[in-house]
């Protein structure tokens, strides 16, 4: 697996592919092969083949079909974050339901793609996941948000005094926890990218921080996310 070294221009992503369609696969071999940025390592069809040839020749970033011939892509990523933690998992599938997604993400997955997604963008998301974000197709992102608001919000919000933050602020600052950037942040919710910067702006004034991380750790000492 690459090793950055400050030191030294970039070394190129690599990146294994596990989808048994063939015609999907090649979308994804050429979109790889097409970014400056990363680099085809192998692609298999099956979870067999897929930790065989990791086996052999590990890759930085892995996108993993969920729906293969011998078992569930889940199953790869539970056997990857074992074998090779330092990996990372991009589900790109058909299925946006909040089970798939969710254990997904409980198996080990960092994004989360729709298959409809372009090729260019799968790449530059690719690229995205492993600078430390966690890409997530936005009709994914908002069912996902759905459901935890309905689980977690009121629990979260608390009374006035103690909670200085609005509803619309903890959802942008969750968002933030998450590793979305600004644009992701403004596609799921519905507003602009400005819009979210001017959150963002009064978060940090009302816990009187200076950046998206400092924001992130008080919020969360004081149990608002």
């Amino acid at each position: 697996m690459t090793q950055p070294d400050a030191s030294s221009p970039a070394l190129p992503i690599l990146v294994g592919i596990v989808e048994d369609e063939p015609d999907v696969r090649r979308r994804f071999e050429d979109a790889v092969r097409a970014h400056p940025r990363l680099s085809w390592q192998f692609s298999a069809s099956t979870v067999a083949e897929a930790i065989s040839l990791t086996a052999q020749r590990p890759a930085d970033v892995y996108l993993v079909d969920l729906g293969l011939p011998d078992r569930d892509g889940r199953d790869f990523m539970r056997w990857l974050v074992h074998q090779y933690p330092e990996a990372l998992a991009m589900v790109v599938t058909v299925f946006a339901d909040e089970e798939h997604v969710l254990s997904s993400f409980e198996a080990g997955a960092m994004g989360y793609l729709l298959k409809d997604t372009p090729g260019s963008e799968i790449a530059e998301r690719i690229v995205e996941m492993h600078a430390g974000g966690s890409p997530i197709s936005a009709s994914v992102a908002r069912s996902v948000i759905r459901r935890f608001a309905r689980t977690t919000a009121p629990a979260a919000m608390g009374t006035p005094e103690q909670n200085p933050l609005s509803a619309r602020e903890l959802e942008v600052l969750r968002l933030i926890e998450k590793g979305m950037t600004y644009d992701e942040v403004a596609q799921v919710l519905e507003i602009s990218w400005h819009t979210v910067t001017a959150h963002l702006r009064r978060v940090y004034r009302k816990l009187q921080v200076g950046s998206r991380g400092e924001a992130v750790f008080e919020a969360r000492q004081r149990g608002l996310i």
